[in-house]
C-alpha cells in the first residue's frame, strides 16, 4: 500500500513537471514570437522613418532650402518649411475640390467631408444626424474632428476643415456664419444640493456656490462667462471649484457633489430622467444660438451645401 501512494505521488509529480515544461514551452514561444513581431515593428517603423527622410532630403535638394529644423531633442519646420506646408495644405484642398466637382458631373453627392464640432453638439446633436445624412447620401465620407469652438474655428479658416459646428458666435474676419438652432443653458447640482428645489436660479445666486467650470476657448464657457457679466459679475469672482474639459466630466463632478455647473439641457436629458441630477432654469433664461462656420473663399461644392441645408434642416 504504502509503495502504491509512493508511485501515485512520483506519477503526480512526473507530470505536474510536465505540465509546467509544456506552459514552459508556450510562454517561450509566445516571448520569441513577441520579440520578432517587435523587431519587425521597428525594422517597419525605421523604414518608413528613413523613407521619410530621404523624401524631405528630396525636397530640400530640389528648392535649395532648408525645411526643417533639426536637434537632438525635436525637430521644427523652418519659414521656408511652413511655407512650404501652406502650399502643400492648398494642393491637397485642390485635389479634394477637384474629386468632389467630377463627381457632381455624374449628378451624384459624394467625396469626403471634412467636419468639425464643438464638444458638445458632437456628442449629443451630431450622431445621429450624420447617419441620417450618410443613409440619404451614401456616396459621401464623413470625418468628425471634435474639439472646442475656437478650435474648430481656426480649423476651418485655415481650410483643414470644410465646415464645422459651434456653440458660440464666430469672431473670425474670413468665416460665414448662420446660425442652425438654438439651445438653452440650465444650472444642475446634485439632487441633495440645497439649490435643487428652486423653479429658477439667478447669477447671483450662482456666484456664490462652488463652480465647475468649461476650459478657456469653450463655447459653453465664452456664453456662460457673458452671461454673469451682464448680470454684473465678472467671471474671476466666481467661486471656481475645478474646470474641465468635457460635458461628461463636469456631471460626472456635479453627480459628486463637488459644486454646480451650467451645461446645455441637451446633455443631461438622461442624468434627470434616472434622477441623478437636477436641472433649475437660469433666470433670465440663457438661450444660445448654435452657428454653422464655413470659409468664404472656399469652393461650396454640392456636397457642402447639401449638408449645410440637411444641418439647418435637422437641427431646428
Amino acid at each position: 500500500k504504502k509503495k502504491r501512494m509512493e508511485e501515485a505521488v512520483k506519477a503526480s509529480i512526473e507530470r505536474q513537471a510536465q505540465r509546467e515544461a509544456k506552459l514552459a514551452e508556450i510562454a517561450k514561444a509566445r516571448m520569441e514570437k513577441a520579440v520578432i513581431d517587435n523587431t519587425k515593428k521597428k525594422e517597419l517603423a525605421l523604414k518608413e522613418l528613413q523613407r521619410a527622410e530621404s523624401q524631405v532630403k528630396q525636397l530640400e535638394e530640389h528648392f535649395n532650402s532648408r525645411l526643417f529644423e533639426r536637434s537632438h531633442s525635436k525637430i521644427a519646420l523652418t519659414p521656408a518649411g511652413r511655407l512650404a506646408m501652406e502650399y502643400a495644405e492648398r494642393i491637397l484642398n485642390l485635389t479634394a475640390e477637384m474629386e468632389t466637382r467630377l463627381t457632381e458631373m455624374t449628378g451624384e453627392v459624394g467625396g469626403t467631408l471634412m467636419i468639425g464640432a464643438s464638444t458638445t453638439i458632437a456628442e449629443y446633436m451630431l450622431p445621429r444626424m450624420l447617419g441620417d445624412f450618410k443613409a440619404r447620401y451614401p456616396q459621401v465620407r464623413a470625418r468628425l474632428t471634435v474639439a472646442n469652438s475656437e478650435t474648430v474655428e481656426s480649423k476651418v479658416a485655415d481650410h483643414t476643415l470644410d465646415i464645422g459646428l459651434i456653440e458660440a458666435p464666430s469672431h473670425h474676419p474670413s468665416l460665414k456664419s448662420e446660425v442652425c438652432c438654438e439651445d438653452e443653458l440650465v444650472m444642475i447640482c446634485s439632487p441633495r444640493h440645497e439649490l435643487s428645489g428652486l423653479p429658477s436660479a439667478s447669477a447671483e445666486m450662482l456666484a456664490v456656490q462652488p463652480y465647475i467650470s468649461r476650459e478657456a476657448g469653450s463655447g459653453t464657457r465664452e456664453v456662460v462667462d457673458d452671461y454673469f457679466k451682464r448680470a454684473g459679475i465678472s467671471p474671476d469672482d466666481l467661486n471656481i471649484a475645478m474646470e474641465l474639459g468635457s460635458p461628461e466630466a463636469i456631471k460626472g463632478a456635479v453627480e459628486a457633489g463637488l459644486g454646480i455647473a451650467i451645461v446645455s439641457r441637451a446633455t443631461i436629458l438622461k442624468e434627470v430622467k434616472l434622477g441623478e441630477l437636477v436641472a433649475v432654469p437660469l433666470e433670465p433664461r440663457l438661450i444660445r444660438p448654435l452657428s454653422v462656420v464655413y470659409a468664404t473663399e472656399k469652393f461650396r461644392s454640392k456636397l457642402l451645401q447639401s449638408f449645410l441645408d440637411f444641418t439647418t434642416a435637422a437641427l431646428k
